[in-house]
């Protein structure tokens, strides 16, 4: 692939990810998406032939974006409780970045859960998943005070760690004006968020010692 083609794959994405995520892969039409790539409809169709093939590029691109962004963190050789702290602020960033990621998922998964279960089915979590537990279990043993975290609790943490930081972009709408009432803007809530995310897990963790 060239230099031109690369860049011109992820205008579509980025115009993809704006369309699909205020119409939802049945509301989306190409052209909408052509125009907001600045490409003509033919070029996009060159590239990706149906909609539902692009609807599917994308949302794969999206899932490994977000899982090796996830795996790359705690692969960092950071102690344990600054992993987490890495985490919290690699986390955030990138959704600041990424900010329509929360309602393009959410809402796809509302409009057409049948689609989106076969396409989360395609990703394989397990080998993710075996890829970070050693990492994750090796640095909490090397504390003076190892956490108590069992292998079929690390579920419930990683989820609510993902959801500490991934709500506010998904309730920005109605977070923003309360927050600009109590004299706060958005982007200092989310530095302040870095710290208070990492102190409430390990919290968490330090009530389950071993």
């Amino acid at each position: 692939m060239t230099e031109k083609d690369k860049l011109t794959e992820e205008k579509i994405f980025e115009a993809a990810k704006t369309v699909f995520s205020e119409r939802g892969m049945d509301g989306a039409r190409m052209q909408e998406i052509a125009d907001l790539a600045g490409i003509n409809k033919s070029l996009l169709h060159y590239y990706f032939r149906t909609k539902e093939k692009l609807f599917n590029a994308v949302f794969d691109d999206i899932a490994r974006m977000m899982f090796m962004k996830f795996a790359s963190i705690f692969a960092q050789e950071l102690p344990l409780e600054e992993k987490i702290k890495y985490f919290f602020s690699e986390h955030i960033e990138f959704m600041k970045l990424n900010p329509g990621l929360p309602i393009f998922i959410l809402t796809e998964i509302n409009r057409n859960p049948a689609r989106m279960k076969k396409l989360i089915e395609k990703i394989d979590y397990n080998s993710i998943w075996k890829a970070i537990w050693p990492e994750l279990n090796e640095e909490n043993m090397k504390r003076e005070e190892p956490f108590h975290i069992k292998q079929d609790e690390i579920s419930q943490i990683v989820t609510s760690a993902i959801a500490i930081s991934v709500f506010p972009f998904a309730a920005r709408n109605l977070l923003e004006p309360i927050l600009l009432q109590t004299g706060q803007t958005f982007d200092k809530y989310l530095e302040e968020r870095k710290e208070f995310a990492s102190n409430f897990i390990i919290a968490y963790l330090k009530s389950h010692k071993s």
